[in-house]
C-alpha cells in the first residue's frame, strides 16, 4: 500500500484554494515573511502561482504539473514556490497581473510569475501545459529555461524586474485625472455611445465571445434610460433576457454561471461566483422596478433563492463560489443527455430546455430556453398550456435527480467585500418584492461580517473560514460593507446600520485615501509594503473599491449633510474621469457614481409610526420605483436620536396624524404628501 506523502506548509492555511495544494509534492509557501526571507537568503527566484478555488484551468495545471513528482522536484530545486489565492490577496493579484499583461499582452488564471527575491517580476505567463504544444512550451521547459537564465544572466533578470516594477507603479497612477470638478453629461452620453457601438443587437451583451454578464454596465444602461438616452433600456433588457434564457443561467437551480464561452450565452464556464449572482440579483430587481415585467422578478427571485440555498453559511455569511468541475470533469453536474431529460420530463420538456438527441455541446446538453413556448408546443403537438404544465411538473423532478449527482466543491471562505454586495442586493430585493426571507438573510450576513470579520481593534478583515480570520481588509471590503450598511439603514431605518456605515466610511478615508487628493489606494496605510502600493481603478468582475467608495460616500454625505464625505466621494472619481468615456465597459460602477454626482438627487424623508400601514404604504412606493439617485430616511414623530443623526428629518412632522413624506433637493423640500400616489408623482 502506497504511503500518502506529508503535507506541505499550505496545510495550515484557511483558503480552500491553498488547501487544494497542501498535498502537492511542491514545497509550497504561502505569501509571507518566511518565503521572502528564504528567497533573499538563498538568492533564489520566487515562483509565484496565483489562482482561485473555482478556476477550471487552475485545476488542470495542478493535476498536470503540481501533483507530478518530477515537475515538483524541478520547482523545489530552483525556486522558492509561493501559492496565492487571488480572492484573499487581490493586491498581489492586481500587481502581478499587470506584469503578466505587460509581458504577454494577456492575462488570466492560473497566473504564473517568476520574481526576483526583491519581488520584481522578470518572466510570466498563465497556464503552461505538461507537454509541449504548438505555440506553448511545457511547464518543465519553462522552469528549466528560467532557472538557466537566473544562473547565467541574473543581473539582466533583476534589471528586467526593476523596469517592470516601475511600469506597474505607473499603471497604478491616476488615469488622466482632471484638475478640478466633474465632467458634464456629455461624458455619460459618450460612454453610452461607445456601448451602443459594441452592442450585439442579436444576442445582447458587448463584443463577441467569450461574453461576460457585466451587471455594472447594465446598471449604467438603466441609468441612461432615466436620462432619456434612446435605446438604453432596450439594450439592457435584450441582454438580460438572452442571459436569462441562456445556458449561463441555471435553468433548474437558478443563479448564473461565470461567463459564456460563446456569443449566444449557451455554453458557460460553469463556476458560480457570489459576486456575479449578487450584482445580477440587484440589476434584475432594478429592471423590475423600472418595467414591472414579471420575467425580471422571476430571475431575481430564483437568483436570490440560489444564494440562500447553496452559498449560505449556517451562521449567516455567504460563501465565495462553487466549482465548475465535478468528478474531474467541467460542467458534468449541470449537463444532460437527451434520454435522461425525456425519461424524467418527456419529449416536450426536453425540447423546451433546448436539448437534442445529438447534444448541443460536446455530445451532451446544456439546458437553455431560447425558443418561444409557442414554437416548442407546436413542434411537440401540445398546447402552450400543456407544455407549461409539463415544465412546471418536470423541473422539481429534474432538480431532484441532479441533486443525487456528486456536487461541485464549494469555496466556503467568507469575504467581506463580496458579502457586502450580497447584503445590498438581498436587502433591496427583500424590500422591493416584500420578501422577508431576503431581508432576514441580508441582516444575518451583515451581523456575521461585522462580528466575525473584525480584528481585535475593530479593523475590518478580508476573509474568514471555519472560525479563522484572514488578513486586513482592502478598500473594496470597507466600501462594499459601508454600502451594505447604508442599504440596510434605508431598508430598516435602524440607526445602528447608519452608524456602522459612517464608521466604515471614516476608516476608509483615514486608511485608504491618497493624501494628495487623487482618490484612494487599494491597500491601507497599515498594510504590508509591496513593490508598489496598488490602486484599483477598473471595474472588472467586481466593482473597484474606489468606484464603490465614490458612490457610497456621496450618498452618505447627502443623507447626513456631511459635505466632507460627499467631497471625498467625488475625489474618489478623479483618477478615472479622463478615461471613463473611452472604456465604458471597464468603468460601469464609476459611471454610475458620476451619474449620481451630476443628478438632481432626491432626499426623501418619511415621518410616521414605524409599524403603521400608512407608513408602510409610503415606503413601499419609494422602494417600488427605480431611483438610483435618491437617499431615504424614516423616523417616528419626535424621534430625537434620528433627527440628531439625519438632519433631513429635522422639523418634519406628520400631517393630521398620518404618515407624511417629504421630497427634497439639497434639503429644500416640496410640499409634504400623505398618499403613495402623490409621492410617486413627486418622484417621477
Amino acid at each position: 500500500m502506497q504511503q500518502r506523502p506529508e503535507p506541505n506548509r499550505l496545510i495550515e492555511e484557511t483558503s480552500p484554494y491553498l488547501l487544494q495544494h497542501a498535498w502537492n509534492p511542491v514545497d509550497w509557501y504561502p505569501w509571507g515573511p518566511e518565503a521572502l526571507e528564504r528567497a533573499r537568503e538563498e538568492d533564489k527566484p520566487i515562483l509565484l502561482s496565483v489562482g482561485y478555488a473555482a478556476c477550471h484551468w487552475c485545476h488542470v495545471m495542478a493535476h498536470e504539473s503540481f501533483e507530478d513528482a518530477e515537475t515538483a522536484a524541478v520547482m523545489n530545486e530552483h525556486f522558492v514556490c509561493v501559492k496565492v489565492d487571488r480572492e484573499e490577496r487581490p493586491d498581489l493579484d492586481g500587481i502581478y497581473m499587470d506584469a503578466v499583461q505587460a509581458m504577454t499582452g494577456q492575462g488570466g488564471w492560473p497566473m504564473t510569475v517568476f520574481l526576483t527575491p526583491e519581488g520584481g517580476p522578470f518572466y510570466a505567463g498563465t497556464y503552461f501545459p505538461k507537454l509541449d504544444r504548438p505555440g506553448m512550451p511545457s511547464f518543465r521547459r519553462v522552469l528549466l529555461a528560467v532557472a538557466d537564465a537566473w544562473t547565467r544572466r541574473r543581473e539582466d533578470a533583476r534589471q528586467q524586474g526593476a523596469k517592470l516594477v516601475e511600469l506597474i507603479a505607473g499603471q497604478s497612477a491616476p488615469l488622466g485625472a482632471e484638475a478640478d470638478g466633474l465632467p458634464d453629461e456629455a461624458v455619460l452620453r459618450e460612454a453610452f455611445e461607445g456601448l451602443r457601438q459594441a452592442f450585439d443587437a442579436t444576442w445582447g451583451g458587448f463584443g463577441q465571445a467569450p461574453k461576460f454578464p457585466q451587471p455594472m454596465t447594465l446598471e449604467f444602461l438603466l441609468r441612461c434610460h432615466l436620462r432619456g438616452f434612446e435605446g438604453a433600456l432596450g439594450m439592457a433588457e435584450l441582454t438580460m433576457d438572452r442571459m436569462a434564457t441562456g445556458g449561463i443561467f441555471d435553468q433548474l437551480g437558478g443563479g448564473f454561471h461565470r461567463y459564456s464561452t460563446d456569443g449566444r450565452w449557451l455554453v458557460p464556464h460553469f463556476e458560480k461566483m457570489l459576486y456575479d449572482n449578487a450584482q445580477l440579483l440587484r440589476v434584475y430587481t432594478h429592471a423590475w422596478q423600472l418595467t414591472g415585467a414579471d420575467r425580471h422578478r422571476r430571475v431575481a427571485g430564483r437568483t436570490a433563492d440560489y444564494l440562500l440555498r447553496e452559498l449560505r453559511h449556517p451562521d449567516g455569511g455567504f460563501f465565495s463560489s462553487q466549482d465548475a468541475d465535478s468528478e474531474g470533469v467541467e460542467g458534468k453536474f449541470f449537463v444532460w443527455s437527451f434520454d435522461e431529460l425525456v425519461g424524467i420530463g418527456g419529449v416536450p420538456v426536453a425540447r423546451w430546455l433546448g436539448a437534442t438527441p445529438r447534444g448541443n455541446w460536446e455530445g451532451t446538453n446544456v439546458l437553455w430556453t431560447p425558443r418561444p413556448p409557442e414554437a416548442v408546443a407546436e413542434e411537440s403537438g401540445v398546447s402552450v398550456e400543456d407544455l407549461q404544465a409539463q415544465v412546471r411538473a418536470a423541473v422539481p423532478r429534474l432538480l431532484q435527480a441532479r441533486e443525487a449527482r456528486p456536487h461541485p466543491a464549494t469555496d466556503d471562505k467568507v469575504l467581506a467585500a463580496w458579502n457586502g454586495l450580497a447584503i445590498s442586493a438581498l436587502a433591496e430585493a427583500g424590500r422591493t418584492f416584500g420578501e422577508p426571507r431576503y431581508l432576514e438573510a441580508a441582516l444575518a450576513a451583515a451581523e456575521f461580517v461585522l462580528g466575525e470579520l473584525r480584528g481585535p481593534e475593530g479593523r475590518l478583515l478580508r476573509a474568514w473560514r471555519e472560525g479563522r480570520q484572514g488578513g486586513p481588509g482592502y478598500l473594496d471590503d470597507h466600501a462594499c460593507m459601508a454600502e451594505a450598511c447604508l442599504t440596510l439603514y434605508e431598508t430598516t431605518f435602524e440607526l445602528r446600520w447608519l452608524r456602522e456605515a459612517r464608521r466604515l466610511a471614516a476608516t476608509m478615508v483615514e486608511l485608504f485615501a491618497d493624501p494628495g487628493g487623487d482618490g484612494f489606494y487599494q491597500t491601507g496605510a497599515d498594510a504590508e509594503r509591496l513593490v508598489v502600493r496598488p490602486r484599483e481603478l477598473f471595474d472588472n468582475a467586481v466593482p473597484a473599491g474606489s468606484s464603490v467608495a465614490a458612490d457610497v460616500l456621496q450618498r452618505l454625505g447627502r443623507l447626513t449633510g456631511d459635505e466632507a464625505l460627499e467631497r471625498s466621494g467625488v475625489a474618489a472619481l478623479r483618477p478615472v474621469l479622463g478615461v471613463l468615456a473611452r472604456a465604458p465597459t471597464g468603468f460601469g460602477h464609476a459611471l454610475g457614481a458620476v451619474d449620481f454626482a451630476l443628478s438632481r438627487v432626491r432626499e426623501v424623508a418619511v415621518v410616521g409610526r414605524p409599524a403603521a400601514a400608512d407608513t408602510g404604504a409610503l415606503l413601499a412606493q419609494a422602494w417600488r420605483t427605480y431611483q438610483p439617485n435618491r437617499v431615504l430616511a424614516m423616523a417616528a414623530p419626535g424621534d430625537r436620536d434620528a433627527v440628531a443623526e439625519v438632519p433631513l428629518l429635522a422639523e418634519r412632522a406628520t400631517l393630521g396624524g398620518r404618515a407624511t413624506a417629504y421630497v427634497c433637493e439639497h434639503f429644500v423640500c416640496k410640499r409634504p404628501v400623505t398618499e403613495p400616489e402623490e409621492l410617486a408623482a413627486q418622484l417621477a
